[in-house]
């Protein structure tokens, strides 16, 4: 995806993970004669759309009816309906749906926040994915959460995130829990699963002003460089609003 494609704030938001993850299939696909893709909570097909446009076949996993109903017209007004295919159900269910060993990557973004057991839900994950196979975790970041809550004045919430064992706001917060990069790690290695590599997410987009991509042509190609940039640089995962680690089953 190149700079001078992205324009709206929230693609500069989702393109180095998108960058970051054709990057990883391709890498597979070198190696194999197909690559079948798992996105558990793949909602509206956010991910599962953008890789079927590339030609990677994809089934979407998800609890919820509606977010199916939204994926199958997202499916028919991109013309990815022969690649992408949508079953409802959830992280622990993931061996009965498609048994062991069987599949070559599995897509987890934004779902150990809300799933009961964040671990049973990374230890299904590893148990469907084939040796050699890659999972791609993204979770939200405690201390950028705790950290934007200051900047807005929130700070009876960003105490509340900072002290909380989960990493929650509070009752009225819709995550039951956030992850620091040690706390993600060491979940995705008790799974099962090495860690490859680390990518911070949005480190820059969700403080950078929303007017100024609109009135400044150039704001948006600028943005991206920045988190591309960014996305690797250990210093910088810290404030990174969400965590990306890619891992392998061995």
């Amino acid at each position: 995806m190149s700079a001078d494609r992205v324009r709206p704030h929230g693609a500069v938001r989702t393109a180095v993970l998108l960058d970051v993850l054709t990057e990883a299939l391709a890498e597979l696909a070198a190696r194999l004669d197909t690559i079948q893709v798992l996105d558990v909570g793949g909602g509206t097909g956010g991910v599962a759309v953008p890789l079927a446009e590339i030609g990677y076949p994809v089934t979407v996993v998800d609890p919820s009816p509606d977010s199916l109903a939204a994926l199958e017209r997202r499916v028919a007004e991109t013309a990815t309906s022969a690649l992408v295919t949508g079953r409802q159900g959830d992280a622990t269910e993931l061996v009965n749906l498609f048994g062991h060993d069987s599949v070559d990557v599995v897509i987890c973004h934004s779902v150990l926040e809300v799933v009961d057991d964040p671990a049973d839900a990374l230890a299904a994950v590893a148990a469907v994915l084939r040796p050699g196979g890659l999972a791609s975790v993204l979770v939200a970041n405690r201390v950028a959460a705790v950290v934007a809550r200051v900047a807005s004045g929130r700070l009876a919430e960003a105490r509340h995130l900072l002290c909380d064992p989960a990493g929650s706001a509070g009752p009225s917060d819709p995550m039951t829990r956030r992850f620091t990069l040690d706390e993600v790690t060491a979940l995705v290695t008790d799974a099962g699963l090495q860690p490859q590599a680390v990518h911070g997410i949005r480190v820059f987009s969700d403080a950078a002003p929303a007017a100024l991509l609109d009135i400044d042509p150039h704001a948006a190609a600028d943005l991206l460089a920045l988190e591309r940039d960014a996305a690797q640089d250990p210093a910088y995962t810290t404030v990174a609003t969400q965590l990306h680690l890619l891992a392998e089953r061995k």
